[in-house]
């Protein structure tokens, strides 16, 4: 190693400092090896982007008496630790003069008490600030002012609150022009801002790449009048690839409408329960993204807090569209996902279609169960998927899905699922004979000249 030129180390350092997380310490193992070693990593401190982690274990002087003039991590998750003695001493940064080289605050689950202070301290510049994670404990009674950061973050680019009420934040953003990630989550109804003052603070975003936006409650919604026809210019998010949402359907609509995302990649969206769900430009979204085009699998999977819905390439558990509608109704969620669905997904790619439910395991009674579901209702769910050829179930929805299917009219037989060729029956046991609907529906099918072959879903055993 000794032989080696100085660049050549510098970049073996660089290479292994970019195995750990922003407000790492392990480069003092380098610093710690040789006199010579020291003297590069200190002499290319900003190529090896060496920064001073500060958790509040100790006076903030301590710290900097020991090492050069470098940026500083500000980090510390509680827990609701609220006898942690880290708590006295986490807030001095952003108190003392040396709050001009603080490039970072991480800061969890931290308690609300600890939030004021923290916040009084932050009604000023930081000039160096580039990642800002904060999460409180609970949602603080009084929310953040403009001032908050003196209401700009030119080189912030990971920005994170959680639980955090700050009506005020599109101003900031407007000034965040370097930003990468966006992480705006558990937003309370005192916290609220419209799709238009945060589309005008995304229109300066041309780096943007991760938006992630989940309000607390449907009561955080636009105001009717808001709801126009689209612009005829959309702002162009060139570097996003992932966009979360989760609140009402009118305000994911609204922002949508005055955005354009043609690199997304990954679309996870959580509604709120509505009788009425109108989305066009969720549908415009999905069509125009290439992404999506490929996907050729989806699932649907039902429990006592929601329904699921997701499109996917690989496997269930990573889809690059998932949908999410909260409601404990069983037929209100079936008949929303059908209107979601058949008014906004591209359905015509997919081949492959898994339903299962969970509502065998229930946390308290519940008034609506997955036998009380009429079959019509299962039949508007199917209408879209009109190229699935593999149909996989699990054994109690497929009671239900094949009752439905079956009870069409002969003639009108293979109008719903009309490509199928599979059926797929899932947690059937080793001596379990063949349910009596699905012998049923085949031979309803065999009838109408659209066979179907009934399989075992964990080792694909024709069973029909």
């Amino acid at each position: 190693m000794n032989t080696l030129p100085d660049d050549v180390l510098v970049e073996i350092f660089h290479f292994y400092m970019n195995v750990w997380e922003i407000g790492s310490s392990e480069w003092h193992t380098l610093v710690h090896v040789c006199q010579k070693w020291r003297y590069i990593v200190f002499a290319s401190s900003r190529r090896l982007n060496l920064q001073l982690l500060y958790t509040g274990s100790r006076p903030m002087s301590e710290m900097l008496d020991v090492w050069p003039v470098l940026p500083v991590v500000v980090s510390l998750t509680t827990f609701s630790s609220y006898f942690d003695p880290c708590l006295g001493n986490i807030a001095t940064p952003l108190e003392s003069e040396y709050h001009h080289r603080i490039c970072a605050i991480n800061l969890s689950v931290i308690p609300t008490s600890l939030w004021e202070r923290l916040a009084a301290a932050m009604q000023k510049p930081f000039p160096e600030l580039t990642h800002l994670h904060i999460s409180v404990e609970e949602t603080p009674v009084t929310p953040l002012p403009d001032s908050f950061l003196d209401g700009s973050a030119p080189l912030l680019r990971h920005l994170a609150l959680g639980n955090c009420s700050f009506p005020g934040i599109p101003k900031l953003l407007m000034s965040a022009n370097h930003l990468l990630v966006l992480i705006l989550w558990n937003i309370p109804d005192s916290g609220y801002f419209s799709p238009q003052a945060l589309v005008t603070a995304l229109s300066a975003m041309s780096r943007l790449e991760s938006l992630n936006l989940k309000f607390r409650s449907p009561r955080s919604r636009p105001d009717p009048p808001s709801r126009s026809t689209p612009p005829l210019i959309r702002s162009i998010l060139s570097a996003l690839t992932y966009l979360l949402f989760q609140g009402v359907h009118e305000y994911l609509e609204d922002l949508l409408a005055q955005i354009e995302a043609p690199l997304l990649s990954t679309l996870a969206i959580t509604f709120f329960m509505d009788l009425d769900f109108v989305v066009p430009q969720l549908h415009r979204l999905i069509s125009q993204a290439e992404r999506f085009k490929t996907c050729d699998k989806a699932f649907v999977e039902t429990s006592y807090r929601a329904i699921q819905f997701g499109i996917f390439r690989e496997t269930p558990q990573s889809p690059e569209i998932s949908l999410e509608i909260r409601c404990r109704e069983l037929d209100y969620q079936l008949s929303s996902l059908a209107q979601v669905c058949g008014s906004s997904l591209l359905l015509s790619t997919l081949v492959q279609l898994d339903i299962v439910d969970h509502w065998h395991v229930l946390p308290r009674p519940h008034s609506h169960r997955i036998d009380d579901i009429e079959t019509t209702q299962w039949l508007e769910l199917l209408d879209p998927f009109t190229a699935v050829k593999d149909l996989r179930l699990s054994n109690r929805v497929a009671r239900h899905v094949c009752q439905a299917l079956e009870e069409l009219a002969e003639e009108r037989v293979t109008q719903v699922l009309p490509s199928l060729h599979n059926v797929f029956l899932r947690s059937l046991q080793p001596l379990e004979s063949v349910p009596k609907f699905i012998v049923r529906f085949v031979v309803a099918r065999q009838l109408a000249g659209h066979p179907v072959t009934v399989y075992r879903w964990e080792n694909h055993e024709k069973l029909l």
